[in-house]
């Protein structure tokens, strides 16, 4: 979506032959990077002379109640969905948007956080909720530096990622009619939506939208 709008993006991930799919695209660069390795994190920062827009999106959802969350679940969602951010942010991005005295951060929250207490999300719904609590802190200290800073709360979006949690439940023919039943409009979002609502945040129509929460879920929150 950023590239069709004729912006030059590096996409990051792990995963590379996922990342081989993006390289067809004119404007896209790829780089394979663990974003809970804060090393990693500075060795591609080293490469980037500027940086106008940054979207942390990586993330990992637990299933399960606080019962059922080992402290090794804790550690890693944690780190993944909320410690990733901080690195991102203060190391390879706030330190040259302070310099040019411009800058965009988009988080990705969820509606599962302090928005709506959601079943079977403890860890999640925790950590979703401190990337809110992250965006708003940086948006309050940097605002008078001309940086901006706001997350994107969607509801249940169907991804290959939500396809492969539904897969591994027991009963994965119950378990989309349970997400399905959760959306009033009788669908899910798609990941275009969403990216939309990325751009939206990134372009100079919502120069005056810093520390909020952008939630995009079809009313379930309603």
């Amino acid at each position: 979506a950023f590239a069709k709008e004729g912006a030059k993006v590096i996409a990051t991930d792990i995963n590379e032959s996922k990342l081989q799919e993006l390289g067809k695209y004119p404007g896209i660069q790829i780089r394979v990077l663990d974003v809970t390795k804060k090393e990693q994190i500075e060795n591609l920062a080293k490469e980037i002379e500027k940086i106008d827009v940054l979207c942390n999106i990586a993330g990992f959802v637990h299933h399960g109640t606080i019962l059922e969350c080992e402290e090794q679940d804790w550690d890693f969602t944690m780190n993944l969905n909320v410690r990733s951010i901080l690195h991102l942010s203060d190391i390879s991005t706030l330190l040259q948007m302070l310099k040019q005295k411009s800058g965009n951060i988009i988080n990705m929250s969820s509606v599962a956080s302090s928005i709506k207490g959601v079943v079977n999300r403890c860890v999640y719904s925790t950590s979703k909720a401190a990337v809110i609590g992250l965006t708003k802190a940086v948006a309050a200290d940097f605002i008078e530096q001309g940086i901006r800073c706001n997350c994107i709360c969607p509801g249940t979006v169907d991804t290959p990622s939500l396809q492969e949690r539904i897969q591994a439940r027991p009963n994965p023919e119950q378990a989309l009619k349970d997400f399905l039943a959760r959306q009033k409009t009788g669908r899910m979002a798609t990941a275009e939506e969403v990216a939309h609502l990325f751009v939206y945040l990134a372009s100079d129509e919502s120069a005056y939208v810093t520390g909020n929460e952008l939630i995009i879920d079809g009313g379930w929150s309603l």
